[in-house]
């Protein structure tokens, strides 16, 4: 099974289409931060969350009570594509609903090898992949550049050493992230 979680009006075809919002005639009426989900535990392959994540969970129980759902309901390699807008640009500053940035740091806090790194390395990032008995690894991470900075870079006026470092400092550089994710279980399986 396939879940579109929040998937308002861009439904993806063959997926099961989830929304709190009954007017976007999902699939399924769920509200993602009433826990727990309806969905058994090991059985989906593949989830989207498509500029989801950053409405959700406004209190930090209930968005780590997010992952740990996300995490149970996925099957051992299932895909979690998370898109969400660059924490620094003014898509994701000016929209009243956006609760929490999402990063790609901020997700590899889920990820139990890095955790064990952390530790071994005796760093003060919190091992929440750990604490949490979840487990996802970063499989790949796709920054969107906003113009012009994507217009200067392609024109060669700066370098991409440039543009890292704009991207690094500067708001309205990135306009979002797609991060995929892939599910380890049993957790601490990996590395």
């Amino acid at each position: 099974m396939r879940l579109n979680l929040g998937c308002g009006n861009a439904k993806i075809p063959g997926w099961v289409n989830a929304d709190k919002v009954a007017a976007c005639n999902p699939d399924q009426v769920v509200d993602l931060e009433h826990l727990p989900w309806p969905w058994p535990d090991h059985s989906i392959e593949e989830v989207m969350l498509s500029h989801v994540l950053e409405h959700l969970g406004q209190n930090t129980e209930v968005y780590l009570g997010i992952i740990k759902e996300l995490y149970r309901i996925c099957r051992d390699g299932a895909k979690v594509t998370i898109v969400v807008p660059h924490p620094r640009h003014d898509h994701f500053l000016n929209d009243p609903t956006h609760v929490r940035p999402i990063s790609p740091d901020g997700l590899a806090m889920f990820s139990q090898s890095a955790n064990r790194q952390w530790l071994a390395m005796k760093l003060a990032n919190t091992p929440l992949g750990i604490y949490l008995g979840v487990d996802f690894e970063i499989q790949s991470i796709v920054q969107t550049p906003d113009e012009p900075w994507l217009g200067r870079l392609r024109r060669g006026e700066i370098s991409n050493a440039e543009f890292d470092f704009a991207a690094r400092t500067y708001n309205n550089v990135l306009t979002q992230y797609q991060i995929v994710l892939t599910a380890i279980k049993p957790a601490g399986r990996a590395g």
